[in-house]
């Protein structure tokens, strides 16, 4: 029977305490190879499962009043988006749906838009007809895990009760293996609120069993159950929680894993936003350096495209996290990051990612048109690597080259200086090379770990030795174009002792050399421009080299 045939049959049907009719209880439904038996995905039929206590008038719908310390009796129910995982399964979905790419999401809008007209379970279960949520790589919260394996070896009944659609509650349960009983939306219904009271009175009795919400929406099903049980919830719903509980028949409230106030609540947003990934920004300062220039005027025209740089870029990170969030969580140090991990909400991202985009470009468009039309191209480019150039072999590369580039390029827009094709064709080779060491990183972790792909890339394990050689020849490149830079007429013309710049090329062979050893050995990190921000040799490297080029300026 689905939800909303059993709604309308409470008043013709006693309540049923464990199932009778209830979707995805028994284990005839949803048997998981292996798991074990007695839980969800080998879970137990429903004759055989512990069950609470019946409740003796069922026309009542009131379970027996229980003491206010004993469990006897009580099933323990869950909810899941935001209780049991700190995310919204839902948002996460469509997001899902986005990153499948123009085509897929063109084609599906008629048909969700219909869905969406008659109710949010329909539009629930039209979205997931075409994405599949991992269930394996979800953020669960431990704490409620513990309290969900506690009650079972108390011996009770738990239930995952939730307003996701029917097939991603029957996902969760059967990778967890911890749950007798499944009930979502089913459609039609959408199992939240009320509706999700109304079912559990009908299959508990008022106050038979113990509810771990998360929302305001979850406040009638405390006022119908016996336990009030907080799961990430902020101060003010946990004092309207507080306040449907009853002290003489009930246990005192459980909060777990309250939320985050003041810099403890901010600090996820700030690190969604990579302020790290700033210091890349710093390239659009490389044309005011390489043309002497020193006025004020200068200088603060460029931190200002810095500014709007950073902004956008941190949009573009935003808006990239959030469709690569599958990818993220099966990645052993990205899935820490604060959308893959739930420490900020799919919805929060995306209202941030605007705000970004929209501050950028207001602050683009009022220090030079030009600069606004390279940060356009720059905000496209990335949504199409993010989308499906990441994907592709080689292309994502040479994709991620370009848009280091394009920060120099915006750099000599915003000051309205020639582009230098000396820089240009230095710029290319060195990211052409840092970007190859990325995913050198990448598949040399893959290795590591004993995989033979990565996850959501292109490449295998085996393309390891030639992605290196593409680092290693794309770095040595930069340093020939460097080279043969020093007997350009620009150099002969800016400075006193050009045989001096000699002294650059050799650094910058040392440093790409050595960039490319520590990845190959798996000692750097994800990102190698972060690296070398982070790499006090680095520094000394740079150092050197801007040493030389003082000395040869004023000597």
């Amino acid at each position: 029977m689905s939800v909303s045939d059993r709604l309308r049959a409470d008043d013709a049907e006693p309540a049923v305490p464990v199932g009778g009719e209830a979707r995805s209880s028994t284990a005839e439904d949803n048997v998981g190879d292996g798991a074990p038996s007695g839980a969800m995905g080998g879970a137990p039929r429903a004759a055989d499962a512990p069950r609470p206590e019946p409740n003796p008038d069922p026309d009542s719908n009131h379970a027996p009043e229980p003491d206010a310390g004993s469990h006897r009796g009580v099933a323990l129910v869950i909810d899941l988006d935001g209780t049991l995982v700190p995310v919204d399964t839902l948002h996460e979905s469509a997001l899902g749906l986005i990153a499948l790419g123009f085509g897929p999401l063109a084609a599906a809008a008629p048909e969700l838009a219909r869905a969406a007209r008659l109710g949010k379970s329909p539009l629930k279960a039209r979205i997931t007809d075409r994405v599949t949520i991992d269930a394996a790589g979800l953020p669960y919260r431990e704490s409620v895990l513990d309290l969900i394996r506690e009650a079972r070896a108390a011996g009770r009944f738990v239930m995952l009760a939730t307003a996701s659609d029917q097939r991603v509650a029957d996902a969760v349960a059967a990778h967890l293996g911890l749950f007798d009983a499944v009930e979502g939306s089913d459609g039609t219904v959408n199992l939240g609120g009320h509706a999700k009271a109304d079912m559990l009175i009908a299959r508990f009795g008022r106050h038979g069993f113990d509810y771990v919400g998360d929302a305001p929406r979850d406040l009638p099903v405390w006022a119908s159950a016996r336990r009030v049980i907080t799961a990430g919830a902020s101060p003010g719903l946990i004092r309207q929680a507080e306040a449907l509980t009853r002290p003489e028949t009930a246990p005192e409230a459980l909060h777990l894993d309250p939320a985050s106030q003041g810099l403890g609540r901010i600090r996820p947003y700030i690190r969604a936003m990579r302020p790290h990934q700033w210091m890349k920004n710093t390239l659009v300062f490389l044309p005011l350096l390489a043309s002497h220039q020193s006025g004020a005027g200068a200088w603060l025209t460029a931190m200002l495209a810095f500014a709007a740089f950073s902004l956008v870029s941190s949009s573009v990170y935003c808006v990239n996290d959030l469709l690569d969030l599958d990818a993220d969580r099966a990645h052993p140090r990205k899935r820490f990051r604060p959308f893959a991990s739930g420490a900020v909400p799919a919805l929060h991202g995306l209202l941030m990612g605007a705000v970004l985009f929209c501050g950028g470009f207001g602050l683009a468009w009022a220090v030079s048109d030009l600069l606004f039309g390279v940060l356009s191209v720059y905000f496209g480019a990335t949504l199409l690597y993010s989308m499906a150039l990441k994907r592709e072999l080689v292309i994502d590369i040479c994709m991620l080259a370009g848009l280091y580039t394009l920060r120099v390029i915006a750099g000599s827009m915003a000051l309205q200086l020639e582009v230098s094709p000396w820089m240009l064709a230095l710029s290319v080779f060195l990211f052409l090379s840092l970007a190859a060491m990325k995913r050198q990183t990448e598949l040399v972790d893959l290795a590591a770990e004993g995989k033979s792909e990565t996850s959501g890339r292109a490449y295998r394990a085996d393309d390891l030795p030639v992605v290196t050689m593409m680092a290693i020849a794309a770095g040595y490149t930069a340093v020939l174009v460097l080279a043969l830079y020093i007997y350009s007429p620009t150099v002969q013309r800016l400075y006193m002792s050009p045989l001096l710049l000699w002294g650059a090329p050799p650094i910058l062979l040392y440093w790409s050399s050595r960039m490319v050893m520590i990845a190959h050995r798996g000692q750097m990190n994800d990102d190698p421009v972060l690296f070398a921000i982070r790499d006090p040799l680095s520094w000394i490297c740079g150092a050197g080299m801007l040493a030389c080029a003082m000395v040869a300026k004023w000597y």
